[in-house]
């Protein structure tokens, strides 16, 4: 169960977030940022809504039917509603900080060089661990110079040293899902994982939707224009991978879930060329290579081996 849980579930979330990719980029070409990422939170709170109404009835059926149910006092259901709203005001809105740095930067840059460039939280939560006193391996350090090599090589052409405008949204953009990694990591062993992602959704909802009416000038039409990628994002890459990864991280090492749920650069790469028919030049290809190099390197427990060799 718990490979299932720590490894299978982690990676049909980067398989759905990659693809999802390309229905970001459909997105883009109608609707802003703030326009699409409300409308698909919207989907994916009224998706998830209806999924932690069902497990919980289930649930309390079956503990029921086993004898085991309790039901839980006034002050137990405040506490409990008081730590799912905290939890779901937090995350929802690094998510929403987050969300619309990619929407934005994915306009700009593709599917593809999107896909590596929001990655780099793999990189990046470890070693902003240091604020939470956690001790860097040697490994990390390395990982992330190669990280800037590959940045480097995607974002920077020959003989030029300035990032696009599209590039550096995308870099803002795995800062922030690195901070949202990691309070997922602190908030989801204190409350229910899909009613946690209900939750954080309909914040980013109701934050991004503020945004819109702010800064947007959109039309029913232009909604409905693109009601596909709008639902593809709702239900899979918002709804269920976003609940895919609560789930998987919890009792988890966030670093190992991050490594896997890293793979999304690679689907989005594959769909990207695929279904858009992007093509990267040859030193973006290999910066894509260089990158993903630094991401399994800052993952894999070097260390440990090493000990355990000397030890045999």
């Amino acid at each position: 169960m718990n490979f299932f849980r720590h490894t299978v579930l982690p990676i049909v979330a980067a398989f759905i977030w990659g693809t999802a990719f390309v229905s970001q980029v459909q997105g883009s070409e109608t609707l802003d940022a703030f326009s699409f990422n409300m409308a698909r939170s919207v989907v994916a709170s009224i998706f998830l809504f209806f999924v932690a109404w069902g497990v919980r009835v289930w649930r309390k059926q079956d503990a029921l039917k086993k004898g085991t149910y309790v039901e839980l006092t006034p002050a137990q259901k405040k506490d409990r509603w008081k730590a799912l709203l905290t939890s779901g005001l937090i995350c929802g809105t690094m998510l929403t900080i987050a969300a619309n740095l990619q929407q934005a930067g994915i306009a700009l840059s593709g599917a593809g060089k999107s896909g590596f460039i929001t990655a780099l939280y793999v990189v990046l939560v470890p070693v902003l661990g240091i604020f939470l006193k956690k001790r860097v391996p040697a490994r990390v350090w390395i990982s992330v110079l190669i990280a800037v090599i590959g940045l480097y090589l995607l974002s920077i052409k020959p003989g030029e040293f300035t990032v696009t405008r599209g590039d550096f949204l995308l870099i803002l953009c795995a800062l922030a899902f690195s901070f949202q990694i990691m309070t997922i990591d602190r908030y989801s062993l204190l409350v229910n994982g899909i009613e946690l992602s209900c939750v954080q959704f309909a914040v980013v909802a109701i934050e991004s939707g503020i945004l819109m009416l702010l800064f947007s000038d959109v039309t029913l039409s232009d909604f409905t224009a693109v009601i596909g990628p709008i639902l593809y994002t709702g239900i899979l890459s918002s709804g269920v991978a976003y609940t895919l990864q609560i789930i998987s991280q919890k009792g988890a090492n966030p670093t190992l879930v991050s490594l896997l749920m890293s793979l999304e650069s690679v689907f989005a790469v594959l769909s990207g060329a695929i279904v858009l028919h992007e093509h990267l030049t040859g030193r973006e290809y290999l910066g894509c290579v260089v990158m993903f190099a630094a991401i399994v390197l800052s993952q894999v427990p070097i260390e440990q081996f090493i000990a355990k060799k000397k030890t045999d």
